[in-house]
């Protein structure tokens, strides 16, 4: 059984670092669960244009195959100006619906003030309802204030949050009874 963590964006540290909290709690908790962390930071992403996968470049062909071959999913993004950034909409664009069909998909988001984790769930639910993914009924939303100055999680509550996320998952993910 395989999560893989999407930090869906190409900016900035903090959405990596949540993302890879929750699947290092998931992996602690959980070592037979292969965690597998997509960083769009790294990969040189094309734009969809409509064309068939295969004549995409490695790099596009690479990620949708991570996301092809996933068993469920936690997507990070940062919210810009209201809404969640075109790279991930792009990877959301580029991978086939039928990929997320039935599956288990958790999100974590970070933004500049408190107000934007509505964006969870005024755009990114209805997304993951499109694709028609099992959709994980809490997440984790964080802003500046939860971080030190070295870029670590230092606040108790959503470390808590993180650790509840993880377990919801893997539970969900458990009761589909379909883990390889």
């Amino acid at each position: 059984m395989k999560i893989l963590g999407i930090s869906g964006t190409i900016l900035g540290a903090k959405t990596a670092i949540l993302v890879e909290a929750v699947l290092k709690e998931i992996k602690e908790k959980h070592p037979e669960i292969e965690t597998e962390l997509l960083d769009l930071r790294n990969i040189q992403m094309e734009f969809c244009d409509g064309r068939k996968p295969e004549l995409y470049n490695d790099d596009t062909k690479n990620m949708i195959k991570a996301v092809s071959d996933a068993d469920f999913y936690l997507v990070g993004f940062p919210i810009f100006n209201g809404s969640f950034p075109a790279p991930l909409k792009n990877l959301f664009d580029i991978v086939p619906p039928s990929v997320f069909r039935h599956k288990v998909m958790g999100f974590v988001a970070n933004g500049g003030t408190y107000q934007h984790y509505l964006v969870v769930e005024n755009q990114m639910k209805p997304i993951a309802g499109y694709f028609r993914s099992f959709v994980a009924p809490s997440y984790v939303y964080v802003n500046g204030s939860h971080f030190n100055e070295a870029n670590e999680i230092v606040d108790e509550d959503v470390l808590k949050r993180i650790e509840d996320l993880a377990d919801e998952l893997v539970y969900m993910q458990n009761g589909l009874g379909r883990n390889k």
